[in-house]
């Protein structure tokens, strides 16, 4: 985990919230230790309103909260507004970055089939044929391979189906599924070429709502998920692997070591 630096004075303040965020979310701040303001100053250099607005922004996020007679004190995640783009960014930084795409995953299945159900049946033509070109563009930069261009094209999207819903609360989550496609990228748990089939349920998802076949809207985007979950995974686990399989020859015994009991020598 990269602790941010500072450019200029300017930057101070969002410089100490991101330091301490992530240290919060990764755990090296542990839940219900004290932070003390005059430490934090001589540690990080910076004056001491710098260090109350940032752990004013902390608090407010539920990360952090004042206590009289003890001082500023770390709050459990519980306590977190787990929503926050910030707080979700944080924890995608974190060793345990695994455990919170799944766990977003599971808040997308809940959500995001269902909005694609309701999107069948209120949205317009034009709205499910804006949603099947969208699926186009999508495909077309699958196939090429731009990761930049394919990030930006499956956030508008999900976004677009959540919006054509017509359930505002839906909508409004569309900065936490945006969140879930940037951190699989930035943490390379996103297949370089995307799979044919995420392709292809994309275009499905579109073609039933356009069509208004809400079981299959749904069914479309809840295997979207899915993939997304399973992806994840087996993406984490190859690269543990091959970082367990360099360990292991990075301490094989060189030539001339002696043999390990139980072993023969070679001839």
């Amino acid at each position: 985990m990269q602790t941010p630096k500072a450019e200029s004075s300017a930057d101070l303040h969002s410089v100490l919230v991101q330091t301490l965020g992530l240290a919060i979310a990764e755990g090296t701040l542990a839940p219900h230790s004290i932070l003390r303001l005059d430490e934090l100053e001589a540690r990080h250099g910076v004056s001491r309103s710098v260090v109350r607005e940032a752990t004013r922004v902390l608090s407010a996020m539920g990360m952090l909260e004042s206590r009289r007679r003890l001082g500023t004190v770390v709050r459990p995640e519980e306590c977190w507004n787990l929503y926050d783009p910030q707080v979700i960014r944080w924890r995608l930084a974190s060793s345990r970055r695994v455990d919170q795409l799944r766990a977003l995953n599971e808040l997308r299945g809940a959500i995001e089939p269902q909005a694609a159900r309701l999107a069948a049946e209120r949205a317009t033509w034009e709205a499910g044929s804006d949603l099947v070109a969208q699926a186009a563009r999508l495909w077309a930069a699958g196939q090429r391979g731009n990761q930049d261009e394919f990030l930006r094209l499956d956030i508008e999207f999900h976004a677009a189906v959540l919006r054509a819903s017509g359930n505002p609360m839906f909508s409004q989550l569309h900065n936490l599924v945006a969140e879930v496609l940037t951190g699989r990228t930035e943490h390379g748990l996103m297949p370089h070429l995307p799979q044919h089939e995420a392709l292809q349920l994309h275009v499905d998802v579109a073609s039933a709502i356009q069509r208004g076949e809400m079981d299959a809207a749904h069914a479309a985007m809840r295997r979207i998920v899915e993939q997304s979950t399973e992806e994840i995974g087996d993406i984490w686990s190859s690269s543990h692997q091959q970082s367990a399989g360099k360990d292991d020859a990075g301490t094989a015994p060189g030539p001339g070591a002696a043999p390990q009991p139980g072993t023969a020598a070679a001839p």
